[in-house]
């Protein structure tokens, strides 16, 4: 079983949050909202998307690289966890 099956219902839920921001930024578009409006809607898109890659990535160092939690070579452990650090600041 993949780290996607396994988190498969919170994953879905995640991306159908995106839909209804992408369907927000469509509804305000099509009414003539506010550029400024339209742009925070859109920025909220992008932070929730760096979001869900950020805990893909991370689902995937645990699963395909090394367990920080589990994996008895520290040495690997240390730098799955110190990656996954590195992953998650530069996705802010």
């Amino acid at each position: 079983m993949t780290h996607t099956s396994k988190h498969k219902d919170k994953l879905l839920a995640r991306v159908r949050r995106l839909k209804g921001q992408i369907e927000a930024v469509e509804r305000s578009l099509e009414a003539g909202a506010p550029c400024g409006e339209v742009l925070n809607l859109v920025a909220s898109i992008r932070g929730a998307v760096t979001g869900l890659t950020g805990e893909l990535i991370e689902h995937h160092i645990r699963e395909h690289v090394s367990n920080p939690d589990t994996d008895p070579d520290r040495d690997r452990a240390q730098g799955a966890a110190e990656l996954m650090d590195v992953v998650r600041t530069y996705l802010k």
